[in-house]
């Protein structure tokens, strides 16, 4: 996915505003979903006119494509903590789960808008596509290691992982979304760590490392 972000404006105040923009969009997208925005309900949440988005973005589409490149690259970096050598089977699950959950809680407009605009663009599935691309190739490779160990024997680590961050996708959407501010981010991470582990840390005899 390649994407050429506008230049920053050099002034301070150009900078204020777009982020500014960009704080208004992701709360109203976080509310309503990309599709049911409109660019003038993000100015008016802005407190902005209409006229000020089109200084930054010509479209919401341009947008999202520049919130894409920006959430693939850091839903990368945090997942790539489950991968570092010396961790126990409990410690690894408590990672991926940990990364996948904080990426959410921070990028949540941005994954609700490629998410949705993937259901009507071909562009935007590619986009898609690769961000879970990242959470599935990860998996894929924790669970050939853990059958290299006896564990989840005779299941097909693709599908494992495909499953899971399905799962992984649905739950943090479902519990972030809409009005639910009062999450508890420990209980919910622990519940995502508990069904990452006993779903590749598993043995036939049901023992566990």
């Amino acid at each position: 996915m390649s994407v050429s972000p506008r230049e920053h404006l050099p002034t301070v105040r150009g900078r204020q505003t777009q982020a500014a923009i960009d704080a208004a969009a992701r709360t109203v997208v976080a509310r309503k979903g990309i599709l049911a925005t409109t660019i003038a309900d993000i100015a008016g949440e802005a407190g902005r006119s209409t006229a000020s988005f089109y200084n930054y973005y010509d479209s919401k589409e341009a947008m999202v494509r520049e919130w894409a490149v920006r959430f693939r690259d850091e839903a990368r970096e945090r997942s790539m903590a489950a991968a570092q050598p010396g961790l126990s089977h409990r410690e690894r699950s408590h990672q991926a789960a940990a990364a996948h959950w904080n990426t959410y809680r921070n990028r949540l407009a941005e994954i609700i808008s490629v998410f949705q605009m993937a259901m009507i663009s071909d562009d935007f599935a590619e986009y898609w596509n690769e961000i879970c691309s990242l959470p599935i190739g990860l998996i894929t490779s924790l669970v050939k290691q853990a059958q290299q160990q006896g564990f989840c024997a005779g299941s097909d680590p693709r599908l494992i992982a495909v499953a899971l961050v399905s799962m992984l996708n649905q739950f943090c959407y479902t519990q972030l979304s809409g009005a639910h501010a009062d999450v508890d981010d420990d209980a919910c991470i622990k519940t995502l760590t508990d069904i990452f582990y006993r779903t590749i840390y598993h043995r036939e005899d049901g023992s566990h490392e």
